[in-house]
Formats: C-alpha cells, structure tokens, sequence
C-alpha cells in the first residue's frame, strides 16, 4: 500500500491518563516521562495483497487514526485507539482480520496545489460520534522536535492489536524512514472532537506537526503477541 500526503499531529498526556484505555499486557510507552497521543489524516492508495493487483474502487481511499505507542513484551509499537475509513470493505476486513477497531464514516480528502482539506464524520452503527476537520500544508525547513522525539512518534514498524477477550496480537510493517518535513494545520472542528468518545481531553496547546507526502509499506498478517 502507499500512505500518501500525511499529517502527524501530537499532543503530550499524563500516561496514566492513556494507560487505563489500553488491555493487559500493552504499556504506555513514554518519552522523558510523557505519553503522546496522535490523529493523523492521510490517503491510502495501491492497497492490495502480495501479487495481487490493486482493484479500482476498493484500493484507494481516506483514512483517520487515533493513536498512541505502547511496548508489548518489551517491543515498542502503535496501539489505536480508532481508525476511520470511507471504505466499508477495508473496515471489514480489517475489523476482522486484523482486529483493528476501524470505523465506517463519510470523509472527503480534497487537494489545492499543496494544501490539503480533509474532514470525517462517523457513521459507524452503534458507535461514539467523532468528527474532524481541517486543511494542512506542508512548510519548508527540518521537522518541529528534537530528533530523538520526532523517531519515538515515527518510526514505529509494528501495530498491536486486541481481540475480544483481550488477547493481543501483533502485525510488523516496512517502510523506508519517513520523509517528514514541518506542516502548518487550521482546524475547522476543533481535534478534540475525536477524542471526547474516548474519555480524553486534548491540552491546550497547539500539535507537535509533521508531514510527509508518500511513503510505500508493506503489512505481514497478525499473529500472537
């Protein structure tokens, strides 16, 4: 699959505020005694299985995700929290296969040169609304952070996941380093909106941004934790 014209948005939370939202046996991975939670919108294009082509209608769509990062048996990696998607196929299958909680919702994912508006709003049956809306753009110059920091929000090459019951599992991926630059983002939903059904409540400060616009990745299938 490719990940195309990403946006990492960051804000820093007590870790004892995310650990209580995650199963047994997943942490909160922290970094100089902070846990970060992100929302990151982006495009999927070019999904499809090994040696398989891509099928028009099905390999291409937007994609919303809540998250923070977790170790696993000492293995660092992404938990998430909610992964919206205007693909009811792809959130099927990944809601049964992978064990992800993605969601059904109406999303629009429009580009204007370089700047990108991007809004969701959950339709899933039976879960906590959540909305977003916002239009970003990439900016010259090196990404916000320090590097250190900038790798312990990015460079994460395997997600967790957890079955009903609680049992975890484990999914690696592979890509190249991330290409990321700095980003300026302007909300028309205010962020918060897509953590309310969570029980969380963003600072108020504005993200740690990064962008990146394409990165080709490869996913193995799950497997026990």
């Amino acid at each position: 699959m490719r990940w195309e014209r990403l946006l990492f948005m960051h804000w820093p939370l007590p870790p004892s505020v995310l650990g209580p939202l995650l199963p047994p046996g997943a942490n909160v991975d922290t970094f100089n005694g902070e846990a970060w939670l992100g929302i990151v919108p982006f495009f999927m294009t070019n999904v499809h299985p090994t040696f398989l082509p891509s099928v028009p209608g099905l390999s291409a769509f937007t994609e919303l995700n809540v998250r923070t990062y977790v170790t696993v048996r000492g293995v660092p990696g992404v938990w998430f929290f909610s992964l919206e998607a205007a693909n009811p196929v792809a959130v099927r299958l990944a809601r049964r296969g992978f064990y992800l909680p993605y969601f059904d919702a109406q999303m629009r994912g429009v580009v204007s040169g370089q700047t990108v508006s991007f809004g969701s709003t959950r339709t899933h049956h039976g879960a906590a609304p959540a909305t977003f809306g916002a239009s970003y753009r990439p900016l010259p110059g090196t990404p916000e952070g320090s590097a250190d920091l900038v790798h312990f929000l990015t460079e994460r090459y395997c997600l967790f996941s957890a079955r009903p019951g609680g049992r975890l599992y484990r999914v690696d991926v592979q890509h190249s380093v991330w290409p990321l630059g700095r980003a300026e983002v302007s909300f028309d939903v205010p962020p918060g909106e897509m953590t309310h059904g969570l029980g969380l409540t963003l600072p108020e400060r504005p993200p740690l941004l990064h962008y990146a616009e394409r990165v080709d990745v490869r996913a193995g299938l799950p497997y026990r934790a």
